[in-house]
């Protein structure tokens, strides 16, 4: 097994050539982790000590030439660094950045200009030897970060219709836009009823299976909406003043919010504030009264309303009406604060939302109220429960929407789900969500670069609370997706190492599989043992057991060590413990990575896997030794 690097990194990832593995270690080192920066916001005008770690070499910087570039009030200025410490191995820099923007910007530089090559530039995506835009800057961002649960938890995503089914559903009538299911009937995840199946799944029923989510790990407990509608995802609210008598009503939702907090998990809801069903009653009033002030709240064209994407069963809300803003999100009165527990019974609230659509809410035409109605909603949340989390939904590339000001945080789709897809999935295995095509077949080194850059986009306090998933109730199983469960294991691995928060939708736990978001939406097998995957569900609980036990798997800054075509390896660390992740989607060359500036004085601890991590060499030329074995994931403390 042998290390390459090169002296002149390519863009983004910073060493090797194409088609060989790439070993980053010897490249200098920042992110917003409290090794690098202080934790916790800074206030306006603060001065921040940030860090950069530059390993000794050849391309080694002087001690007059590191500088970091600060953009204030839109214009660049250089704040030169000084050498704070330094070892055998590297040299750590500090500089003092104010924070004097609500978001700061800012990126290192390395020179001289002189040195062949020329300079270095240091951003979120990686080292660069050439200029590159300023939207992948590192930022100092001053608005309060995600509460501390929401950061170090582990999410459990539940779709009421198809987790359990109590006795007490046995009373509720059917509804005249529902095709009754019998639990055990497979779902039609194409046809055009598919949003009509109705197995009859209950908020009781989520309470009595409560005990499978503690022996999993869970820390939140995320339900898809529990509001009326005139669907089974009920995404189409008819109203947001009571919870659906077919999930059991608003004492169905108090009581599993007890239960929920008398186990120590928090519950969090999910809210529709782009659009209602064309059943909601403030709609039904707008079309039955053109004068009344609901027919504000929805965007008209002559020829009708607007629908959510032409859809029009679903009225697309319009923030430019002064009265919505008063009952949906604004206050402790509104839709937003009442079902967090604005009437004082906290207890029996919601711990936060997740926010559906939450990239298009506020946004049509020259129309764009879409980060005042996010401010507008963390506010809310704010003054009922301070410490509720508000995460929205967002497939796309979510930079300019998820600057810490509202959002706390978004699904992670585009920096952690699509690319991960792509390296898993097999060439033309899986349709994509909205290409006209299969998801596309990447390497690890385009997958990583894909993870860097949009992760980049984004505050280091965001990306450490960001939702991350493999799979949703939108989304195809992840066991579909990696076509079996060792690639599985191992992708689910990634999920709960990486930076951010695991989110699981119910049943990937058990193996369960799904071509589409439709198909997906499986009914838990709890009376059918031969459809539930226990190794799989051992294995999740293991990685739940293990996030929990280690500081710098839920805290700890993200550093890169290896990319290959079939593995990447990365390094979580904080003050006090460094934990290396290795991930293979194949079996792989494997390969030796200096251990200067990885491994501490003891020797590495085997946290996951059957394979202890082997360190050979002496002195400079120690180095660790990776597996090539893949499918495979491997967790190793160093430090």
């Amino acid at each position: 097994m042998t290390a390459t690097t090169t002296s002149a990194p390519a863009p983004g990832l910073g060493v090797g050539r194409a088609g060989r593995t790439r070993v980053l270690t010897e490249l200098p080192h920042h992110d917003g982790s409290e090794a690098y920066v202080p934790d916790g916001a800074p206030a306006l005008g603060d001065v921040v000590p940030v860090r950069v770690r530059v390993p000794h070499g050849p391309d080694a910087p002087g001690d007059e030439d590191v500088w970091v570039r600060v953009v204030q009030d839109g214009e660049p200025r250089l704040v030169q660094a000084r050498p704070e410490r330094r070892d055998e191995h590297e040299t750590w820099f500090v500089a003092d950045v104010v924070a004097h923007n609500p978001v700061t910007s800012y990126r290192f530089f390395f020179g001289p200009s002189t040195r062949p090559g020329g300079h270095r530039w240091l951003t979120g995506r990686g080292v660069a030897t050439r200029d590159v835009p300023d939207a992948s800057d590192f930022r100092l961002s001053t608005h309060a970060p995600a509460p501390g649960w929401g950061t170090g938890s582990f999410v459990y995503q539940v779709f009421p219709d198809r987790f359990a089914r109590s006795g007490r559903a046995d009373a509720h009538d059917v509804p005249d836009w529902a095709e009754p299911r019998s639990w055990g009937d497979p779902v039609d995840g194409f046809g055009p009823g598919a949003g009509r199946q109705l197995y009859g799944g209950d908020l009781w029923g989520v309470g009595e299976h409560l005990d499978h989510l503690e022996r999993l790990g869970v820390d939140v407990l995320y339900l898809t909406p529990t509001f009326p509608g005139r669907s089974n995802h009920r995404y189409d609210a008819t109203t947001f003043d009571r919870i659906d008598p077919l999930l059991g009503g608003d004492e169905a939702l108090a009581e599993l919010a007890r239960a929920v907090h008398a186990r120590g998990m928090r519950i969090m809801g999910d809210l529709t504030t782009n659009h209602t069903g064309v059943g909601h009653e403030w709609f039904r009033r707008a079309l039955a009264e053109p004068s009344s002030p609901e027919r504000d709240y929805y965007y008209w064209t002559p020829d009708g309303h607007v629908g959510w994407l032409g859809h029009a069963s679903l009225p697309k809300l319009n923030y430019g009406a002064d009265g919505l803003a008063p009952r949906l999100v604004r206050g402790p009165g509104s839709v937003v604060g009442r079902w967090l527990g604005g009437d004082g019974d906290l207890d029996a609230g919601l711990d936060g939302w997740r926010i559906d659509v939450a990239n298009m809410t506020g946004r049509y035409r020259d129309a764009d109220r879409a980060h005042a109605v996010a401010r507008e909603i963390r506010a809310t949340m704010a003054a009922v429960r301070p410490d509720a989390l508000l995460v929205g939904e967002h497939f796309h590339d979510s930079g300019a929407d998820a600057q810490g000001d509202g959002w706390h945080a978004v699904m992670n789709y585009s920096a952690f789900t699509r690319p991960l897809w792509s390296w898993l999935a097999p060439q033309g295995a899986v349709r994509s969500l909205e290409l006209p095509g299969p998801i596309a077949r990447r390497d690890g080194r385009a997958t990583v670069a894909t993870m860097r850059e949009f992760a980049s986009a984004v505050p280091w306090a965001v990306t450490r609370s960001q939702w991350n998933m493999l799979a949703s109730h939108d989304t195809p199983r992840l066991r579909t997706i990696a076509g079996g469960a060792d690639l599985a294991h191992a992708a689910a691995t990634m999920l709960f190492t990486y930076p951010g928060t695991p989110v699981v939708f119910a049943g990937d736990e058990l193996g369960l599989e799904g071509r589409n978001g439709e198909e997906s939406r499986t009914p838990m097998p709890w009376d059918r043992p031969g459809d539930r995957d226990e190794t799989t569900f051992a294995h999740y609980a293991t990685l739940a057991r293990l996030r929990r036990s280690s500081r710098a798997l839920r805290e700890g800054g993200l550093r890169w060590v290896v990319v290959d075509d079939d593995a990447v390896a990365y390094v979580r660390e904080t003050a006090d413990e460094r934990v290396l992740v290795l991930v293979a989607r194949a079996p792989w060359p494997g390969v030796a990575v200096p251990a200067g500036t990885l491994l501490g004085p003891d020797a590495p601890e085997t946290l996951l896997g059957d394979t202890p991590l082997r360190v050979s060499g002496s002195g400079a030329d120690r180095v660790l030794e990776l597996p090539g074995d893949g499918p495979a994931a491997f967790v190793w403390r160093l430090a």
